[in-house]
């Protein structure tokens, strides 16, 4: 790729390693991390660096993206009884980390042979020390045999611009698209949010709201109220449920979804911060289920902005009567909802998913067990399904078509959908002493082959 140069912007060398502007850019990864080449140009010129070192630096920054080496960066340990939110930031760090990493593989080779021109003289840059360990072989090369401070300086300001566009990327599935506010200090303004998230991430359940706070911030550099998505300047991040289908979208990583008509910053916010408030109507009080003519439609519908904030509905339609589920509910409801295998245990009752749909308030039970059939379903229907039922004990479970069971509905079911203005999924926990509500299970179709 051809590097021009920017009339009237001050030239790469010296003190500066970058020509962002004071009020800030907005950059992808890919061009983020190209923007710090200037970076790993000082450290080959300073250090006389040939393609015999190359390996040392691409094992050093591996090392350094990746998860439970000495020298990792995100000392984030994962086992089989860690959080669902720890699992799934842990396995998105690992495959960014590899990929952030084949990127300097290739820069590197690439700058050996064609250098970043420096027209203001060698780089010398001060980088305040964040403690990230070297590998022996790395400290040997940038401190003992041709390195000095110079060198180390300018390799621990690359380092930390990479663990901080790592970072910064966590909460969105399609990262290399996200549009990040870069400074004339890189990405060195979004410490202190990073802070915040990654020690709650560290040494506690991380809740979604601090996940969205962090994400916000990396886009916009702004803070606002908590809620579980938000709309910046471009576009909207939104939970990755609204594209994907309920029994295998992430639950708690956001997707950035462009749209050129947003402007403003507002955040999506839950109609009911406590669900534990909500009214609720038991399964055996639903009206019987009645025969439908059509199929269930649905498409989701956003509240005006107040006070920088704003609520959005799923709108869920059938022979013209009308549904309404909170957005917010449906995806606390999806962050919630257990996923159990096609062979777990029958459960012996049945409601009608239409009949849940219109209930007042949140549908719950403690006389038994309970399944809603909702196969064939699209799926937001399904989504707004899980936003309807009170989140403690709720399973979504796949339907066994090896057991020869009759699905008993038509599987073309459509779904009007606005995906660039959605939210939601909801939260499930199960009482552990067996005196908390009783399981509702929602079947759904099972997983699509790709």
């Amino acid at each position: 790729m051809p590097r021009a140069s920017i009339p009237g912007t001050p030239a790469l060398g010296g003190s500066r390693w970058n020509t962002f502007p004071a009020a800030g850019a907005t950059l992808t990864a890919r061009e983020f991390f190209t923007a710090t080449e200037p970076l790993l140009q000082g450290i080959i010129d300073d250090n006389a660096l040939t393609g015999a070192d190359r390996e040392v630096l691409e094992d050093q920054i591996r090392a350094a993206l990746a998860l439970g080496t000495r020298e990792t960066s995100l000392p984030l340990f994962l086992g089989p009884d860690s959080a669902p939110a720890a699992r799934e930031l842990g396995a998105h760090a690992e495959t960014i980390g590899q990929e952030l990493a084949s990127w300097a593989t290739e820069a590197l080779e690439r700058l050996l042979t064609d250098p970043v021109p420096l027209p203001a003289g060698p780089l010398v840059v001060r980088s305040h020390c964040y403690g990230h360990l070297l590998t022996p072989a790395a400290a040997d090369l940038l401190l003992g045999r041709r390195g000095g401070p110079v060198t180390m300086q300018l390799y621990n300001e690359w380092l930390h611009q990479m663990v901080l566009l790592r970072d910064a990327l966590l909460p969105f599935t399609n990262w290399q698209d996200v549009p990040l506010l870069i400074t004339p200090t890189g990405l060195r303004h979004t410490e202190p949010a990073r802070d915040t998230f990654l020690t709650e991430l560290l040494v506690r359940q991380i809740r979604h709201t601090s996940i969205v706070a962090f994400a916000r911030n990396v886009v916009t550099g702004t803070v606002g109220p908590a809620g579980y998505g938000f709309e910046a300047d471009g576009g909207t991040a939104l939970p990755a449920v609204l594209d994907r289908p309920p029994l295998t979208a992430p639950r708690y990583l956001l997707t950035w979804r462009p749209d050129p008509t947003v402007g403003e910053t507002v955040t999506y916010v839950a109609e009911v911060r406590d669900y534990y408030a909500a009214p609720r109507t038991l399964v055996e009080d639903l009206p019987p289920a009645t025969t439908t003519s059509g199929p269930l439609t649905a498409r989701t519908r956003t509240a005006p902005a107040a006070d920088g904030a704003r609520t959005a509905r799923i709108e869920v339609t059938c022979d013209g009567t009308t549904a309404h589920v909170d957005l917010g509910q449906a995806l606390r409801g999806h962050r919630f909802t257990r996923r159990e295998d096609p062979a777990a245990g029958h459960a012996p009752g049945t409601a009608d998913a239409w009949s849940a749909l219109r209930a007042p308030g949140l549908v719950w039970t403690e006389s038994g067990d309970v399944t809603l059939d909702a196969t064939g379903r699209d799926d937001l229907v399904v989504l707004a399904l899980l936003g309807r039922l009170y989140p403690e004990n709720v399973a979504l479970r796949p339907a066994d078509r090896s057991a020869g069971r009759s699905a008993g509905r038509s599987v073309g079911r459509s779904v009007g959908r606005s995906v660039g203005r959605s939210v939601g999924r909801s939260a499930a926990r199960t009482a552990a002493d067996g005196t908390g509500p009783s399981r509702l299970v929602a079947l759904v179709d099972p997983a699509r082959a790709h």
